[in-house]
């Protein structure tokens, strides 16, 4: 069982704050930190956020929130293991070609530590302010997937797609693997499928208004269709009863989950404040200690 933390970059914005938490991360056991991701956020809108009762963005969480590469990039060179995963990037804002430059470059950097963890997005208010169909984002996002990994995988790369086309051209570094996982978060059937499809894992994001875990049985059917092993593909999902705090026996909360064939506990780093110098390594001590492997 591996253990993340997430909120990474809005919750620590600066380079110290970034810096002090990777490295206490890393040191506790955590396998990876995750960095949130808008590229803008407007005064105003009328999208629902899908994470909070409310629908509402929680303005104190979100006010500062560095762009997630380079965040990640500014934490992989504070640690020496520490994973870093965007989670999740908006993926059909990018330029997937500058994405999987930027994405090869960190990974090549770091000795292979980089996931990119991608959403489709929910606000489209945003999309509208850079200028991209908010009703094509998800079969953008499926073409921009397929670009970057034949980016990733060699030279003289091509692709012909309705969104994206290039024709013999190389991105170097490559990744150290040739490859970066890609995670697909999301809540909902549609990122549930696409997991399955396509990715190297699914992450229901913390906090969803539904209940996420059927979705994990989409998942399994959809990569069956697609030829795929279904046990190849990992889960990432919160676990509230392992929080500090919560009143639950931390260990067999995170137990349950494994069990459900889940193989990575996402927890809010929030959670762990103010005291991270001392509730991080007591997580540690206690409950990941107790799951390695």
């Amino acid at each position: 069982m591996k253990f993340a933390l997430h909120f990474g970059n809005n919750t620590f914005p600066d380079g110290t704050g970034a810096a002090r938490l990777a490295r206490l991360a890393e040191a506790a056991g955590f396998d990876s930190v995750f960095a949130v991701d808008h590229v803008v956020l407007p005064d105003t809108y009328e999208s629902t956020y899908p994470y909070d009762a409310g629908g509402r963005l929680p303005s104190t969480q979100f006010t500062a929130m560095p762009d997630p590469l380079i965040w990640m990039a500014f934490a992989a060179a504070a640690t020496t293991r520490l994973r870093l995963m965007s989670g999740v990037i908006i993926l059909p804002l990018r330029n997937p070609l500058v994405l999987a430059k930027q994405v090869a470059t960190l990974d090549h950097m770091s000795g292979g530590r980089i996931e990119l963890g991608i959403g489709v997005g929910w606000l489209r208010e945003e999309f509208d302010a850079l200028g991209v169909p908010f009703a094509e984002r998800g079969r953008r996002a499926d073409e921009y997937v397929a670009a970057m990994r034949a980016l990733w995988r060699a030279d003289g790369a091509s692709f012909s797609g309705r969104y994206v086309g290039f024709e013999g051209v190389s991105c170097d570094p490559k990744p150290v693997a040739r490859a970066v996982p890609i995670i697909i978060g999301g809540h909902s059937e549609a990122a549930a499928r696409r997991a399955g499809r396509l990715g190297d894992g699914f992450f229901p994001s913390i906090g969803a208004q539904v209940d996420t875990m059927p979705l994990l049985d989409v998942v399994r059917r959809s990569a069956e269709a697609a030829g795929r092993d279904p046990a190849a593909i990992e889960i990432l999902t919160g676990c509230p009863g392992a929080l500090p705090g919560s009143g639950q026996d931390a260990c067999a909360a995170v137990e349950e989950r494994r069990r459900r064939g889940i193989g990575r506990i996402v927890l809010p780093v929030g959670a762990f404040l103010p005291d991270l110098e001392e509730s991080l390594p007591r997580f540690g001590e206690r409950v990941i200690r107790a799951f390695a492997a």
